[in-house]
This record gives structure tokens, sequence and C-alpha cells, in this order.
């Protein structure tokens, strides 16, 4: 039977996530995905070379270093890889759909994993009720059907934990070394992906205490194993150091402002994000109440480990998490454990002498459905494009424009647009000629009241002039007529 409620569980997951699957990659967070989409667009394109992706952006926005080639030295590119061999393989789908529909199948994988870790240590109805709050929270929804490395990255790390949690069981030797190998690779790229995601150190490391205490020897394979976890993340860190215009510059994700522990903190992460986005407010009492059910004798402190890894997370990368809502994703896993335990205790596990059982289970639905209900009437909005004009208008680009040529794309910095365009160039205007004497060719702008758009028709040849957007020729020195 549980294999049938998880199976349809599965399918909800799915079905839900193919919202809206096919629109353009302009929707919520699109700069980020944009710079995702165009490292695995340039593999296609150029071939596919892990040492080095390149992305559209050839500016020096992103490194303050000038960048000409367009190195974007990030996660190590193994979803980029991914994402370019299933499009070569099945075109007949667009790149961005595809990239889409992998984050989705991760997305599904780490909701069995979440599921299996659950049932280890608690019960099938809970591990199942995990599974659930995993696959309709509209948060998580969203932001499983994103091109970026976070979905894999959380497929990873429960992966890594699961395999961890296997390790540990009393198997016979040949499955205890399978999933200590697969472990081991699950967190190796886990490392590549997110170096942060080294904070569920701290709940394995909890895991690994509980079973062998001062087992001297089990300590030395713990470290040996996870220190080959940890060299893939080493290597790629010192050979990104060779290519410094392709780093972004991130000393600002620990503690921009110096906003750790400020209000501005504890509101954006545990109002804003927690309480509204993710759990739509009537989740809270829920998430609260799953804090203080009485934690089993076989999962002890584990779960606890795991939210306080997570709260290490949100101290260490304070400017990151703040700044950014997609890195909350992260903590959705273990949200959903907590969620899933008071269900269950309020559902199932009630005493009927202290309370009313069916108000308790109406008030728990009701509590569930608002939830959902008031994070999607936040979360809709992400789905939405947010500026049309620079999907048609890069359409337009693509089509007049040849396949090679460089392009300015000026959107304050933001890649979306000129992802969009389908070729690679600047982000910013500004410095016009700066641009031409690197190689920009073209220029396209959806904001034709620019200063700098009346200035530039007076000096190069219009191509094409909508009401919306202007693509203009700078190679050819002309005076415009309308």
């Amino acid at each position: 039977m549980k294999k049938i409620v998880l199976i349809a569980i599965l399918f909800l997951a799915f079905t839900l996530r193919l919202y809206r699957i096919n629109f353009p990659l302009a929707d919520w967070h699109s700069w980020r995905q944009a710079d995702t989409a165009a490292v695995s667009r340039n593999f296609v394109k150029y071939g596919l070379d892990l040492l080095h992706p390149r992305f559209d952006d050839l500016s020096n926005v992103a490194s303050g270093k000038e960048n000409p080639e367009g190195y974007r030295f990030v996660e190590f590119p193994i979803y980029n890889a991914i994402h370019a061999l299933v499009y070569k393989l099945f075109p007949f789908w667009s790149l961005e759909m595809w990239g889409r529909l992998i984050s989705v199948l991760f997305s599904l994988i780490s909701l069995v994993f979440l599921f299996l870790i659950v049932e280890n240590f608690l019960n099938t109805q809970i591990a199942l009720l995990s599974a659930f709050f995993f696959a309709i929270l509209p948060f998580n929804i969203y932001y499983s059907r994103v091109i970026l490395p976070e979905p894999m990255m959380v497929m990873t790390t429960l992966g890594m934990i699961y395999s961890t949690v296997k390790v540990l069981g009393d198997y016979e030797l040949r499955i205890t070394n399978f999933y200590l190998i697969l472990g081991i690779i699950f967190a190796a790229i886990s490392f590549l992906l997110k170096p942060y995601s080294l904070v569920f150190v701290l709940p394995i490391f909890y895991l690994c205490w509980r079973k062998w205490r001062f087992n001297y020897l089990k300590w030395i394979i713990f470290f040996l194993c996870f220190f080959f976890s940890l060299l893939p993340f080493l290597w790629w860190r010192w050979w990104m150091s060779h290519y410094p215009e392709g780093i972004p510059v991130y000393s600002w994700l620990f503690n921009e402002g110096g906003i750790r522990f400020k209000g501005a903190w504890f509101y954006w992460l545990f109002a804003d994000r927690l309480g509204r986005l993710i759990l739509g407010y009537w989740g809270l009492p829920l998430f609260v109440l799953g804090l203080i059910v009485k934690p089993t004798r076989k999962e002890g402190l584990f779960f606890y480990s795991w939210l306080m890894a997570i709260l290490a997370y949100f101290v260490i990368i304070a400017g990151g998490n703040v700044r950014h809502d997609y890195y909350q994703v992260l903590a959705v896993p273990i949200i959903c454990i907590f969620l899933a335990k008071s269900t269950y205790f309020l559902l199932f596990a009630i005493s009927k002498e202290s309370y009313s059982q069916i108000l308790t289970r109406i008030l728990a639905v009701i509590c569930i459905l608002f939830m959902v209900a008031f994070s999607w009437y936040y979360v809709r909005d992400f789905f939405n494009i947010n500026n049309s004009a620079i999907v048609e208008a890069g359409k337009s680009a693509d089509r007049l424009l040849p396949a090679e040529a460089k392009v300015i794309a000026p959107y304050g910095g933001d890649t979306s647009f000129l992802y969009q365009t389908n070729r690679r160039g600047w982000p910013i205007g500004i410095e016009i000629e700066k641009f031409i004497d690197l190689g920009a060719q073209y220029y396209v702008n959806v904001n034709i009241n620019d200063p700098e758009v009346k200035w530039l028709m007076e000096k190069y040849c219009v191509i094409q002039k909508t009401a919306q957007w202007i693509i203009i020729d700078l190679r050819k020195h002309c005076i415009f007529q309308e």
C-alpha cells in the first residue's frame, strides 16, 4: 500500500511542477537562471568543456574584472553538462524546458530520499506525510523546476544523508561498501555544486557518534571518506583560481552590510521567508508543534541536528540568505519533516481524553489548506514573465542578427535580456565606445526612451524600431530617419 501512496505523491509532485514548464526564461530570478542556462547553451554550441564553462556575459559586472571570454566559474558544471547532453540527444523540446524537466527529476528523486530517511527513523505514515509536504509546498514547487543547481544539490545532500544511514545499518559488508562509495559520490557532487552543503556534516556526525562513540578506527575511516569527498571541491577551487575574471564577487554572501543577527536578518529569514513564503503563515503552528513533539528513541536528536545545520547555514551565509530567497531551498526537507511529525500527531496520535479528536483533525486540515493557499498567493507571481518585451525583443534580435554577433543588451546588469538574444555580449550600456572596441556589433534595448538610445540613433543605423524595443547596428554610421 505504501508504494501505491508514494507513487501517487510522486505523480502529484510531477504534475504540479509542470505548471508553466514551457514558459520563457524570464520569470523570478531569471538573471540567475539565465546565467546557468547560458553555460549549458554554450556547451551545446561550442562543445562540452567542463574545465572552461562560459556564459553570455562578457562584462566585468560579476567579477569586477574584464571577462572577454565570458568565463563562469561558480559551481562545477555537472548540472550544465547533463542539461546540454540531454538536449543534444533529445532536441524536440527547448533547452529551457529540458533544464526545468531535469530539475523536476532531481526533485522527485529528493522526495524519494526524504521518504526513505524519515521511514528509517519514524514510521511510514510520517514518511509519506513528509513526502506529501515536499510535493505540495508552493515555494518548493517553484524552486523544483528552475534552471539552477539547487534542485540537484538538494538531491545530492539527501542522497548523502540516506547513504550514511544505510552505512550505519547492520548490513553485510558488500552492501555497506556500496553505500559508502555512493555516499562519497553524493557528498563530492554536493560540495562541488554548493560548498555550504558542508553544514550537513553536522547531522551525519551526530549519527556516526550515536553508532560508534569512541571507536577510533571507525572515525579514521569517516574522516578519510570525508577527505576523499572534499578533494574534488578543493581541486575545483584551485583550478578556478587560474581564472579570476570568471569568479563572481562572493564576499557579500557571508555578512553583507553586517546584517547577521540584526533585526533585518531575523525578519527576512524567519518572518518573510519561513513564515510567509514557505509556510504561508498558517503552517507556522504546525512547524512549531513538530518541534515540540517528543522525539522517538530511534530518531534521537537527529532531526534537531539537521535543523541546527540549517540554522548554522543561515548564520554563516547571512548575506546570501537575506538577499535571495532561493537560498532557503536547502531548508525545505527538514521543514517538511517537522510539518509531518506535527500533522501525524494531530491526526493520529493525540489523546482523545484531552482534546476533541474531530476538532483537532479539522483544524489540522484547515492549517494545511490555508498554509498552501496563502503561500501560493505570494509564490504564484514567481511564475510570471516579468517583462515580456525582453522575450519578444530577444526573438527579433535572434532572427535578424548574425549567429556569432556580439551585442549590448542593457538591462541594469541583469543578463536575462542578453540571454533572450541568444548572443554573447554586455548586459549594460553607458560605455558603448569601449564595448565597440571590445567587439560589440549590435545594440538592443527595450527602453526606447533611454537618452542613450537617442544618442545612438543619431550616430548609427537602426535595424528595427518598435513601440517596445530597438535594434541598432553599431558597425554602420548613418543618420536615422523615421
